[in-house]
């Protein structure tokens, strides 16, 4: 793929990576020294403090939820995920932290925890679970990592960075539908996750441990990890692409399963008589468990387009949709694989009726955007990136965008508008240096 950046020309093959979103670009610097550990009580290296935490999960969460197709649109499931995620939460070594659980539409097998408690499951892994001791036990293992305060350690250890939403930093000057599909289908996809921790097995054991504990303090059955454990093993073995980020961010091994069975006939034996309540978790899940095969063709579908194969992806999204028509994100699904077709008309018409089932999750608004400029209509480009920006503030790639959309107009005032904003959040790569080239050739800048 060719692409021009000033007076030069370079040509090179664009990878998929090149257009994540979410990408870890700093690590935090010194604001704190040694803390308590709130659930050990021993004195550890803690260079950010509780109010840093919240304040990075506010930030940053959004656009991981995002990333996975928004929160579910089940009312009710959304609401009995929090009841039983807010319960174990009060058991725990931080109730008062802001947590907050909802189940997102991406359907890859995960659970995931933001340092401030912003905490998630995909539909993927609810289907996996057969009873609320087993819901229990994925809350509660990622409260515990909370608790814990395993993201924070891992950023004070400089292990983990500071993620920041960024431009992407190479795509300057798009020329075929190619160049705007791989901008499409590196959104969702490969970026899924890129925000989250990486946790060492050490953590997981003590996240397992924790959630064991608030689970019975709750008054469920400990036996719930087991089955959750169980789950993991399981799936793993017959669809490892499904767990793929999980096992990436969450490590597994037959020793922490071993360890949570002993656990189940040491330190709660006499816990096992407490309820599973599989009845009223089977109710909660009724309308998530009616669309189970097309969330099963999706996980083909983006497997599938996770190698290029779009036409193999193709038919699964058509399978999908055809369970369930009005599903969000099947819907984008198949508008990033129209793109990967490039069939950008196509496209087009899936995320607009992406944006008409869920107006306010923002990325079906982006993808319209990047549809749009493929078939030069810059100002719906132009309108769908600033109402993806409306609905999640905090990405400078959408900025960029907006920019490029005003400069392919002629709009220079706009354009130089734009890319002004994008220096004061990006300053280096390929987009910055687009931008302050043409902020110097118009004679807004020196």
């Amino acid at each position: 793929m060719e692409y021009s950046l000033g007076e030069r020309v370079y040509q090179r093959r664009m990878t998929r990576r090149d257009f994540l979103w979410l990408t870890g670009v700093s690590t935090l610097g010194a604001v704190g020294g040694c803390a308590v550990n709130p659930v050990s009580g021993d004195r550890q290296l803690m260079l950010m403090s509780e109010a840093q935490e919240i304040s990075i999960d506010k930030e940053q969460s959004p656009h991981q939820f995002s990333n996975d197709y928004g929160a579910t649109q089940d009312a009710s499931l959304n609401q009995y995920i929090a009841q039983v995620g807010q319960h174990l939460a009060s058991t725990s070594h931080r109730p008062k932290m802001p947590y907050s659980f909802r189940a997102v539409n991406a359907t890859y097998v995960n659970a995931y925890a933001f340092p401030g408690g912003s905490i998630a499951a995909t539909r993927g892994i609810l289907l996996e679970l057969d009873n609320e001791a087993e819901l229990a036990a994925l809350m509660g293992h990622e409260i515990g990592h909370v608790n814990a305060r395993h993201s924070a350690q891992r950023m004070s250890q400089g292990m983990l960075t500071n993620a920041v939403v960024m431009g992407v930093g190479t795509v300057v000057q798009m020329t075929k539908y190619a160049d705007y599909a791989e901008l499409v289908t590196g959104l969702g996809g490969m970026g899924a996750g890129a925000l989250l921790a990486r946790y060492s097995r050490e953590n997981e054991r003590e996240a397992d441990r924790l959630g064991m504990e608030y689970m019975t303090q709750s008054g469920l059955n400990p036996q719930g990890m087991v089955g959750l454990m169980e789950v993991l093993v399981d799936k793993s073995k017959h669809q490892p692409s499904a767990l793929e980020m999980m096992f990436a961010t969450h490590p597994m091994s037959s020793e922490r399963y071993n360890t949570a069975k002993q656990a189940l006939t040491s330190q709660f034996k006499g816990r096992q008589t407490m309820p599973e309540n599989r009845e009223r978790y089977m109710d909660s899940t009724a309308g998530l468990r009616r669309v189970k095969n097309a969330i099963l063709a999706m996980q083909n579908g983006e497997q599938a387009m996770g190698k290029e194969e779009f036409q193999k992806a193709e038919p699964e999204f058509s399978k999908a949709l055809k369970i369930a028509p009005t599903d969000y994100a099947g819907l984008v699904l198949m508008s990033k694989c129209q793109m990967g077709l490039e069939q950008p008309a196509q496209a087009q018409r899936f995320a607009e009726k992406a944006k008409q089932i869920y107006p306010a999750e923002a990325q079906a608004h982006h993808i319209s955007g990047i549809t749009q400029m493929a078939m030069k209509r810059f100002d719906r480009a132009y309108q769908n990136f600033s109402t993806y920006e409306r609905l999640l503030p905090g990405n400078p790639s959408t900025i960029f965008l907006k920019g490029l959309s005003q400069e392919s107009m002629q709009n220079k005032q706009v354009a130089a508008r734009e890319y002004s904003r994008y220096l004061k959040a990006v300053n280096k790569g390929g987009q910055a240096s687009h931008a302050r080239q043409r902020l110097q050739s118009w004679g807004f800048i020196k």
